[in-house]
Parts: structure tokens; sequence; C-alpha cells
């Protein structure tokens, strides 16, 4: 498979700076602007892990990372791959989870189509429980 396109790889980008947003200030609201209307999402730990359904439950989910990291967490971008439709964000993340030090490398998947991002995947360096 080639490369992601100019196009998908703008979108994706729009939709992770957005993202990183999220984690940082806990407001959501560009982000989930990104989703469609089938949207899916894989995350390996706590209450949502496995895969989900719909923007409904990703609105729950990034509502429950805010609480996760009330004070915020901050990304720094390590490398960025594609293929096709799909673009993988690789990167540290930093800050305080639940009053904790935390730290992790992390890879972001989004699967782009059209204009919006259909698919989520995350897979974290250190699996931990998140809430219950």
């Amino acid at each position: 498979m080639a490369a992601a396109s100019p196009e998908t790889l703008q979108v994706a980008q729009g939709a992770f700076q957005d993202f990183s947003h999220g984690l940082s200030t806990g407001d959501w609201a560009g982000f989930l602007t990104w989703l469609s209307d089938d949207f899916t999402f894989w995350f390996p730990a706590g209450p949502f892990k496995g895969h989900n359904e719909g923007k409904e439950k990703a609105t729950a989910f990034f509502a429950m990372v805010s609480k996760v990291f009330p004070e915020g967490l901050l990304l720094t971008l390590k490398r960025t791959l594609s293929e096709g439709n799909t673009v993988l964000f690789e990167v540290h993340s930093q800050g305080k989870m639940l009053g904790h030090p935390y730290e992790n490398q992390a890879a972001i998947s989004f699967d782009v189509a059209g204009d919006k991002i259909c698919a989520y995947r995350e897979y974290l360096g250190v699996i931990f429980q998140i809430g219950a």
C-alpha cells in the first residue's frame, strides 16, 4: 500500500491537533467535530477497553479521560507514519494521572474517510487500570 494522500494527512493532522488540545485542556469539542457518524474506537484499558462504537460513547470516553487527567496531559509528537487511509502518530505523553506523575509512550492511529475520522485506536507503552 502507498503512503496516505496529502488530503488524508491534512485531515488526520488537523484532528490530531484538536485531539492534543482536548488532552491538554479537557475541551474535546474541536476533536469531536472531526468524527464521522459511524465512528469506532479501540482502547487497551479501563471501562472502555476494547472495541467501542458511536460518537456518544466517544464523548463519554473523552470525558472520562479528562477526569483521569484533570490537569491535562501534554503530548510530544515523535513521528508520523501513514499508509492508505491510516495515519499513526507516535507520541510521548506527560502529566499527572489522578494527581500522580505520569509518563508514557503511545501510538495513536486515525482512519480517515473523506474529511472525517472514522476510527481511532490507541496503543500504550504501559498498561494500567483507568477508573472502575
